[in-house]
């Protein structure tokens, strides 16, 4: 694989390479270019040449061709999907619903664009204001490894659509499926230089988008420490900032609740993509009356989940997505059970057995009754490790849930919209579900509070995000 500037494959200046691993086996599978700060100029310069006419076309023609980017795309899902797996080891099934999301994402701004338009202000005899939304030039984006494909997605939609151009630089452990799925943008007729991908290090690539003089905006995915670096780094040189940076997202599930979706709920909610997810279930709140039952329940649901290798039919869990993630894991579980902080009911180890020499798996684990200090419940786990809580009253729930410096997402279950209600005003949170968690369709703004960042994505106000108004008054 190599990375695309301007509609040309490339390869780095310096001719070093970052090889690409199947986390279930261990396994090379390819290799990318290890970018420089040469590449980023020019993949800038590239994008600046092809910004007057991406930004000179209409929101139709350019939402047109996100339509035929969409349908190409879903014509190759079992190629995607399969490529996705083996860079990133999620279950097959998951692949493929990540690679049509990315589709459904392009479909939904194709749908809205020929209704972005901007707005006349009728002010009387003062006359009359005629408001437009133009794209803010060249723009940086860099993404994390756990969704590559939906979190592409939510970057370059807006972005593009709304007439700008971009650099882009994916996870090193999970390139290929953002240089394929441009690859099918451009068959669909993305002119060259208006999506620029340099793969590379975070410390040199990802800082070097960042830092250029050029870039107008930049939007990050990932964790919170690289969030305030780039925070310091803008600050020097204002520019429009978007900010993803994880989530402790709590559970709470009332006395009420219909426990068997409640449980599926969990193990879905926390389990999907081993646990790496910043939308995961990380703390779950039950209330005491229904613990029993809800904790022997989800006990056995987790138990029974099938781990693998993702490309094997019935799997449930793929791996870990390297050998430092699940090292983080590990360090989290043995920190509860030698400060004994919590009862380890479930998992705890990597799995034994051939099928699991190679790769990066470890067992999904439940911890009940966590002490105060547990640090399960003070750190973003990305990993598949869930804390169980027994809770006897709402502002108890609320109050646990709001401890974090985090608050991205939050779910409540319950039959009543009393406690509803109660929750979503109390909970510090940018999205609050009820009785589901983890879903994020295109229409929906989505980011976080407090250290969870700064902006939203999705939607028209992503769209927004990525244009100035300037207006025009007339005095008639």
């Amino acid at each position: 694989m190599q990375m695309r500037i301007g509609g040309r494959e490339v390869l780095a200046t310096d001719e070093r390479w970052i090889p690409v691993f199947n986390p279930a086996t261990g396994e090379e599978i390819d290799r990318v270019p290890q970018g420089t700060i040469y590449d980023v100029d020019d993949a800038v310069n590239a994008a600046e040449g092809a910004f007057d006419s991406w930004a000179g076309k209409t929101f139709r023609e350019r939402g047109m061709i996100f339509s035929r980017g969409a349908g190409l795309i879903r014509q190759h899902v079992d190629e995607l999907s399969r490529l996705l797996t083996s860079e990133q080891g999620k279950p097959l099934k998951d692949a493929t619903d990540e690679i049509r999301g990315f589709a459904n994402i392009l479909e939904f701004y194709a749908g809205i664009s020929a209704a972005l338009q901007g707005e006349l202000l009728r002010l009387g005899g003062s006359g009359d204001v005629m408001v437009t939304r133009e794209p803010l030039g060249v723009c940086g984006a860099v993404i994390p490894w756990n969704m590559p494909a939906i979190i592409m997605g939510w970057k370059i939609g807006p972005a593009l659509l709304a007439g700008n151009t971009l650099v882009f630089k994916p996870a090193s452990l999970t390139p290929l499926t953002n240089l394929k799925l441009a690859d099918f943008l451009e068959s669909a007729g993305l002119p060259p230089g208006v999506l620029n991908i340099v793969t590379g290090r975070g410390d040199s690539v990802g800082e070097a988008i960042v830092r250029h003089p050029a870039v107008r905006k930049v939007s990050f995915t990932g964790d919170m420490e690289t969030g305030k670096r780039i925070r310091e780094l803008v600050a020097a040189r204002p520019k429009e900032l978007t900010l993803e940076l994880g989530g402790s997202d709590p559970m709470i599930v009332w006395k009420d609740a219909d426990i068997g979706k409640a449980v599926t709920g969990a193990v879905r909610g926390r389990f999907y993509n081993a646990g790496q997810t910043c939308t995961a279930v990380k703390r779950l709140y039950v209330h005491r009356a229904i613990g029993d039952e809800f904790i022997s329940r989800l006990q056995k649901a987790v138990e029974s989940l099938k781990l693998g290798n993702g490309l094997t039919p019935g799997v449930e869990m793929g791996p870990l997505t390297g050998p430092e993630q699940r090292e983080k894991i590990e360090q989290y579980v043995e920190n509860v059970r030698s400060g004994c902080q919590g009862n380890i009911i479930s998992g705890g180890s990597s799995p034994s057995g051939p099928e699991y020499e190679k790769g990066y798996f470890y067992t999904p684990t439940l911890v009940t009754e966590p002490t105060p200090e547990c640090i399960l419940l003070h750190q973003e786990v990305f990993g598949p490790v869930l804390p169980v809580m027994c809770i006897d009253d709402l502002d108890t729930a609320i109050s646990h849930a709001n401890d974090t410096p985090y608050g991205l997402g939050a779910s409540v279950w319950t039959r009543d919209l009393g406690v509803v209600k109660v929750v979503f005003s109390g909970v510090q949170a940018g999205i609050v579900w009820v009785n589901r968690h983890l879903t994020v369709p295109p229409e929906l703004p989505f980011g976080g509070v407090k250290e969870s960042g700064m902006g939203r994505e999705n939607g028209s106000q992503a769209i927004h995000s990525y244009t100035r108004t300037k207006s025009l008054f007339l005095g008639w």
